[in-house]
């Protein structure tokens, strides 16, 4: 135990871990926090009714394709900031902020047109019934066709993580929890003489918060204290070989997001094949899982921004040390959360369901889940290490394979064929996370990708 211990420190020095840390918490922080916007509104909605929860859950899925996009363009405008802040080329790291600001538009306002003069056709191709349509236009219309605030919120705050700023992300998102909240109750349910818009107050307030966090983002960037700084008045200028690095980046990203989405939409379909409380359960566990991938998160967020930074300075070695510090701190947490998912199951089943046969498959699930959760801070970490460096093309094809030939084939296999239920389901996702986890581990210590270039 004792050379274990002296290994482990020789490897990671405490200064390092507390520059890891002091990215990564407030990084976990604002996971957190975006978690509990969705808790508050599903918590105000579901007074509405039934159907009003599902118009929202159907706007939901349609925003999460087009996060996907907006994530990837802030992955590739994290990575370009982390090298140039790391190579001390403020001016090429402001030039990208600018770029990005530029592609945000573009694809935000692009977005928001197509759900403005679409909108009823995306959200019948769902299959929505008559009586969630009612709901779920109107919560539609204010958050999907302003999605260019969104995007441009998202594109700012990966700017500032790519320049080593993760509080000002964190303290926003503490003020835009603030407004939602008061926002929802006064819009949807009104005060003093004021009725109340219902489910329409509810888009209007997720809407206004992300409007304020883009005016506040704003005024952080426009400061001359931080290290990358906008003016907004100044001229602007469309540099093409930033933008095409940054698109370069970030359209496997988006693409690797995509495979995901569609393919938890299919074996999603094959579960409920499985049974009304396989299915419940499933979802009830994933929901718990949550928490266990937040300190990932957080984490990745940090390997993404030191490994970009390091690699600018020319530091390589340095870089691939931040990483594997990074992922060896996230599978500390997220094991310690296995751990107590595996003990406390029964009681954490049944804190969403009074179905033995449910809370049943629940811990049975969690349990599987316990298990897996190194392979589990792998996949995110590493994932988010090679991303900031650039690479984003390899677990773009990792998730390919692993969610298409492995998880829907295995659920298909697994869960159907074989009768294993929600178990086989289990598995195969395991089966998916652990071998993704080793060959991203690999490739990231090879460590091909340090000589990788941007431009």
């Amino acid at each position: 135990m004792t050379e274990m211990t002296a290994a482990i420190k020789g490897f990671m020095k405490e200064s390092d871990a507390k520059t890891i840390m002091a990215l990564a918490i407030p990084a976990i922080i604002e996971n957190v926090l975006q978690v509990f916007v969705g808790v508050v509104d599903t918590y105000f909605i579901g007074k509405i009714g039934t159907e009003a929860i599902a118009g929202v859950g159907i706007t939901n899925l349609i925003m999460n394709i087009y996060i996907a996009f907006f994530l990837a363009l802030g992955v590739g405008t994290t990575a370009i900031i982390s090298r140039n802040i790391g190579a001390d080329d403020i001016e090429s790291a402001n030039n990208t902020v600018k770029q990005s600001i530029i592609l945000a538009l573009v694809i935000g306002i692009f977005i928001g047109i197509i759900n403005a003069v679409f909108s009823k056709e995306i959200l019948l191709v769902l299959g929505t019934e008559e009586k969630v349509f009612q709901y779920a236009l109107p919560y539609f219309y204010p958050v999907a066709v302003p999605s260019v605030f969104l995007c441009i919120m998202m594109i700012l705050s990966s700017s500032l993580r790519g320049a080593g700023d993760t509080k000002t992300p964190m303290q926003i998102a503490i003020v835009m929890n603030m407004i939602n909240i008061v926002l929802d109750y006064i819009l949807m349910f009104g005060i003093f003489n004021f009725k109340g818009l219902g489910i329409l107050g509810a888009g209007v307030a997720t809407t206004v918060s992300r409007v304020a966090g883009v005016i506040l983002l704003f005024m952080k960037i426009n400061r001359n204290k931080v290290k990358i700084h906008v003016n907004l008045f100044n001229k602007w200028h469309i540099d093409r070989v930033i933008l095409k690095s940054i698109t370069k980046i970030g359209l496997p990203a988006a693409l690797e997001k995509l495979f995901m989405r569609f393919g938890q939409l299919i074996y999603s379909g094959m579960i409920i094949r499985i049974g009304t409380e396989a299915y419940a359960a499933h979802n009830i566990a994933g929901t718990i899982e949550t928490f266990s991938y937040l300190p990932g998160m957080g984490f990745g967020v940090a390997a993404a921004t030191l490994v970009g930074q390091n690699l600018g300075a020319g530091k390589k070695e340095v870089a691939q040390k931040a990483g594997l510090m990074s992922y060896f701190l996230a599978a500390i947490f997220m094991v310690l959360a296995g751990i107590f998912f595996y003990i406390f199951a029964p009681i954490l089943a049944s804190l969403f369901s009074k179905d033995p046969m449910v809370i049943d498959l629940v811990v049975k699930v969690l349990r599987i889940i316990a298990l897996i959760q190194p392979f589990s801070s792998a996949t995110t970490v590493i994932t988010s290490a090679l991303q900031g460096e650039g690479d984003t093309k390899f677990p773009m094809y990792s998730t390919l394979i692993g969610i298409w030939g492995l998880r829907v084939l295995g659920v298909y296999v697994l869960g159907l064929k074989l009768h294993m239920g929600l178990v086989g389901v289990w598995v195969a996702v395991s089966i998916d996370i652990g071998i993704r986890g080793i060959i991203l581990m690999i490739r990231f210590l090879k460590g091909g990708w340090k000589d990788k270039k941007l431009y």
